[in-house]
């Protein structure tokens, strides 16, 4: 993987699978297309891709088709890998574990929500870094891999080319971060104010 450039055409492919947690992908989904959507100048472009062509269920019921397969994706500069139930059938898979070696092989940036990190583990990738993922898989993510760092407290973790997320919603988040890193921090601004996130949980 090489290191980020400045602001630039930039591919973003979320992976898709059966049982992928919703917002794990359709929070990075809303903020990367909004950005693609209300500043197309800055070249960004995201899409969705699967292993095989066909309707996926995602792990709440939702059903969704993803649009490219495995074999037919266009070029990848940022990887996205969404967690879920779906995510542990991955682990210790050849397949899956080559498919995102080659794919980070060309990538830009690897990044993961909630247990995506889990698979990028799994296929070598967090060796020696530090990662978060959701609470409740911190200790299996620490045991995916050699020198994990675990930091369980970070919303995210950005070292350089991979960048992991905590559960679900923090996944925004780190799509806006990657906003910030490929476009400003006032672009990152902009977006936020088009989906108007702004959390204020009532409980």
């Amino acid at each position: 993987m090489s290191g980020t450039g400045g602001a630039g055409a930039i591919g973003f492919g979320i992976a898709l699978f059966e049982g992928v947690e919703e917002l794990d992908w359709a929070g990075p989904w809303e903020v990367l297309g909004a950005w693609a959507h209300h500043f197309p100048e800055d070249g960004a472009r995201v899409w969705t891709m699967s292993r095989e062509p066909g309707v996926l269920t995602c792990a709440k019921g939702a059903r969704v088709l993803a649009d490219h397969t495995w074999g037919d994706h266009p070029a990848v500069d940022v990887l996205v890998y969404p967690g879920g139930r779906g995510t542990r059938p991955q682990l210790g898979d050849p397949a899956v574990r080559q498919w995102v070696r080659d794919v980070a092989a060309g990538a830009r940036v690897v990044t993961s929500v909630c247990t995506g990190a889990l698979v990028l583990a799994d296929a070598g990738l967090l060796d020696g870094r530090p990662a978060t993922t959701h609470w409740a898989s911190l200790e299996l993510l620490a045991g995916l891999g050699t020198g994990i760092e675990v930091r369980g407290q970070d919303r995210f973790v950005d070292d350089g080319d991979v960048v992991t997320a905590a559960g679900v919603s923090a996944g925004i988040d780190m799509a806006l971060h990657l906003v910030a890193r490929f476009a400003g921090v006032d672009r990152a601004r902009q977006v936020q104010e088009a989906i108007q996130y702004y959390p204020a949980p009532p409980v």
